[in-house]
């Protein structure tokens, strides 16, 4: 038996639906995986048409209908969108319900062990809360709906991983949010990481939030008040962590291989190193060559993993979009899957 997964489409006015066809026409996914695609038969199927691809729909109202064909995609189809119904690189009301209920589903069925886990194509936040869902993003939303209090968002390029302290907020506000309790949450986050992609021992490292980690408060005390007592209360959990290392080298050495994981302090402090690691762009062309990286939310009890891009709304409905990170979360999916529910697969 291979793993379930249920891929959200992501918001049909972005690439979403282009990268998920472009994504399951690879057969190796069907070597590892059963994909079941949420989201609306129009949009795939415009999708399939963009992408010129031969594949075919198959749509199924339940989970254990699913073929696990190469050549077929399985889908639930939540009827939301019909034809022409929607824009491409628009932002909408429309989209942002349909990308909402596409996520709410995905977790309905990982609560209900119906799959093993959730990969999510991108969404627009702005479109999501046009549409009346107030969330800043997919974090807020799995932990609402899976009722968890401690989470965070882990993006991951090759051998460098980085987990978030704060994420989407603005900068003035994460700078006080960097509290004890919050650092020291996020840290042992960081070792449910390790153990999750089976790391023994794991070497995490703690980035400072001020330059030169703060040069003893010259720059700031955030690293004396808040990282420095979290480092030495996880300690007393056995948690073993170095830090606070200043953030214009802890990365460096993190994708040299010196840390298996890093916690940043803010969301551009993580995403910039991870997406300067694993993203490749034809400056001429405009389109990616590589696209590689993963999104997952360490903390929740389903295994959740996202593609590490946005909607790439100047791109989308053109055919181009580069299907890499998407295969990535899928891979991912499937080692944290192997690893969650070993004695059954």
């Amino acid at each position: 038996m291979s793993p379930i997964f249920a891929i959200t489409m992501g918001d049909p006015a972005g690439v979403g639906p282009e990268i998920v066809v472009k994504a399951l026409s690879h057969e190796e996914i069907y070597e590892l995986c059963t994909p079941v695609v949420i989201g609306d038969f129009e949009a795939l199927n415009d999708a399939i048409r963009l992408c010129g691809s031969d594949l075919t729909l198959n749509e199924i109202s339940d989970v254990g209908q699913a073929m696990g064909k190469y050549g077929v995609i399985d889908y639930i189809n939540l009827r939301l969108l019909s034809k022409d119904s929607w824009k491409y690189k628009e932002v909408s009301r429309l989209c942002g319900k349909a990308s909402f209920e596409y996520i709410r589903r995905a977790i309905e069925l990982a609560l209900g062990n119906s799959v093993h886990g959730v990969i999510t194509g991108p969404i627009c936040k702005e479109s999501i809360n046009k549409a009346g869902f107030h969330y800043n993003g997919h974090t807020a939303i799995l932990a609402e709906f899976t009722g968890t209090k401690d989470c965070a968002m882990l993006l991951m390029s090759g051998n460098l991983r980085a987990i978030h302290v704060t994420t989407h907020v603005p900068l003035r506000k994460a700078c006080d949010m960097i509290t004890i309790d919050r650092v020291y949450s996020t840290i042992k986050l960081a070792r449910l990481a390790a153990d999750a992609f089976g790391i023994e021992n794991p070497r995490i490292a703690v980035a400072g939030l001020n330059p030169h980690s703060g040069e003893e408060e010259l720059f700031g005390y955030e690293e004396k008040t808040a990282i420095i007592p979290a480092i030495e209360k996880a300690a007393l959990d056995g948690i073993k962590t170095v830090g606070p290392i200043p953030p214009d080298t802890v990365f460096m050495k993190a994708a040299s291989g010196m840390y298996d994981i890093v916690v940043a302090m803010y969301h551009d402090q993580g995403h910039i190193p991870v997406k300067l690691n694993g993203f490749q762009l034809a400056a001429e062309e405009s389109p990616f060559i590589s696209v590689s990286g993963v999104n997952c939310t360490i903390g929740l009890p389903i295994i959740r993993v996202s593609v590490d891009h946005g909607t790439a709304f100047d791109i989308a409905g053109e055919g181009c979009a580069n299907e890499g990170s998407m295969l990535d979360a899928i891979k991912t999916g499937v080692t944290l899957a192997n690893t969650k529910f070993k004695d059954l697969l």
